[in-house]
Order: C-alpha cells, then sequence, then structure tokens
C-alpha cells in the first residue's frame, strides 16, 4: 500500500510540472489562432474560430522566410563547428597527458564562468575590426566563442567513462589518432551529442541579445530579431507575435525530438554492448 502511494504521488508531480511546463506554450499556440481583440478580451479562454490568416499575414508582413534561413544558417554552421571543435579538444585533453593540460581545460572553464555579455563592448569592437560586424559569420564566431566551453566541459567527462583499452585496441589494428577518434570513440558519443545539439542548438535558435546588437541590416537578422518588427511604438499586435513564436517553435520541437530519440538509441546501444 505504501509503495502504490508512493509511485501515485511521484505520478501527480510528475503530472503537475508537466502541465507548469507546457501550459505557457499550449496557450501561446492558442493565442496565435485569435485576433487581437479576442486576446485582450479573453487572454486565457479558446480561440471562436480556427483560420491560418494570422500565420500568412506574420509570414508576409516581417518576411519570415529570410529571418527562417539566416537562423538555420546561424545555428547549424555553430553547431556544426561547436561539436566538431569541442569534440575534439575534449578527446585530447582527456587522453593525452602534457604540461599544459591542466592549464588548457581550466582555459575552457573560464567560459563557463564568465559571461560574455559582460564583454559586448570589446567583443563588438573586435568584430568590427575584423569586418564581422553586421553578419550573419559574425553571429556564428559568437555563438561558437560562446558555448564551446560547455561542450568541451561536458564531452571530456564522457571521454573519462570510455576505457583507454578501446584506444589501444584500435592502435593494434593499425589506427592512427584520428581514426581512433572517428571511428572508435565518436559512434559512442551519441548521448553527449545529443545533449550538446539539444542544450546549444534552443539557445542559439532562441537568442535575441547578440543580433540585436551585431546585426544592423534587417535581412540579416534571425527570427527571434524578426519579432521585434512586431512591437510598434503605440501598440503591438499581439495575435502575429504569437502566431511567429508557434512558427518559430516549430523548428526547435522537431529538433528536439529528433536529438531525443538519439539519445536514447544511443544510451540503449551502449547499454547493450
Amino acid at each position: 500500500m505504501a509503495h502504490r502511494l508512493q509511485q501515485l504521488t511521484k505520478y501527480v508531480l510528475l503530472l503537475l510540472f508537466s502541465f507548469i511546463s507546457l501550459y505557457p506554450i499550449f496557450l501561446m499556440f492558442l493565442s496565435s489562432f485569435k485576433t487581437s481583440q479576442e486576446i485582450t478580451r479573453s487572454p486565457l479562454g479558446m480561440p471562436h474560430s480556427i483560420s491560418l490568416d494570422n500565420f500568412i499575414e506574420v509570414w508576409h508582413k516581417v518576411q519570415f522566410s529570410d529571418y527562417l534561413l539566416n537562423s538555420v544558417l546561424v545555428s547549424v554552421f555553430s553547431l556544426l563547428i561547436i561539436l566538431l571543435v569541442s569534440s575534439m579538444a575534449a578527446f585530447y585533453l582527456s587522453r593525452y597527458n602534457f604540461r599544459w593540460n591542466g592549464a588548457l581545460l581550466f582555459f575552457f572553464m573560464l567560459g563557463l564562468m564568465l559571461p560574455m555579455k559582460l564583454a559586448i563592448s570589446p567583443l563588438y569592437m573586435q568584430l568590427l575590426k575584423l569586418g564581422l560586424l553586421d553578419s550573419l559569420a559574425g553571429l556564428v564566431v559568437v555563438y561558437v566563442a560562446g558555448h564551446i566551453s560547455f561542450a568541451v566541459f561536458l564531452f571530456y567527462g564522457f571521454f573519462g567513462t570510455l576505457p583507454r583499452d578501446l584506444d589501444q585496441s584500435a592502435r593494434i589494428d593499425g589506427c592512427n589518432d584520428f581514426q581512433v577518434y572517428y571511428r572508435i570513440i565518436l559512434p559512442l558519443m551519441r548521448p553527449a551529442i545529443a545533449t550538446v545539439a539539444i542544450t546549444d542548438l534552443i539557445k542559439v535558435w532562441n537568442d535575441f541579445f547578440y543580433p540585436l546588437v551585431l546585426i544592423k541590416s534587417t535581412g540579416k537578422g534571425t527570427i527571434m530579431y524578426g519579432m521585434l518588427r512586431l512591437f510598434g511604438e503605440y501598440d503591438t499586435e499581439w495575435n502575429l507575435l504569437f502566431s511567429g513564436l508557434t512558427l518559430a517553435s516549430l523548428p526547435m520541437i522537431i529538433a528536439f525530438l529528433f536529438a531525443s530519440r538519439q539519445f536514447i538509441e544511443g544510451l540503449t546501444a551502449g547499454a547493450v554492448k
């Protein structure tokens, strides 16, 4: 009886936290079908009718396709560079012992302790000197520099759980150091890769601060930067704003579901082996 009560309590708490987490998303989805008057009169109510007019209007009004393409390019290139550089750096730091091993690892960890937003002024001037200001490449550089520390920290801890006998066996079979990395170690890294991919992709996709400061041309903005155009000086088109946010969240939901499936498959494969 006590065990059943404990299980029931767990399920109730899980349902409660799930409701708290998902209700704002559900409310945003409902509001995307409402008119501005409906949102003002009944912000928590159901829409009177289901129509795609808001989505069509926001797609054309704020040039949503251009912002979507910019966000995809920035997010994909940032994520690929982060995964490649951080995994190779963590592999080298965890598998080889040299004089400056600890100091180099501490250098990466400084990125977790010092927020880059505090250094936005020198960062702005540096990008200006490099000719990367007001460009998607500049955003990629900033995101890679800002998120690579977390990825190295996570990959470094993951490599520590893998036995070094795998490396020695691969070298006996004729693999060089890079082949050990991408043929032996990389396939076992799917759980860590999925974790880094989910975390960094959401942060880069949802970021508003850096595009606002570093991007001046309207056509080079990201989705969150584009949503700023819906805020007027005297009025805000809330129906279009919720529609735009709904469209912006769909790629992240799809990517999260895909990465979560890969994460579970990676854990299962590792357990079977």
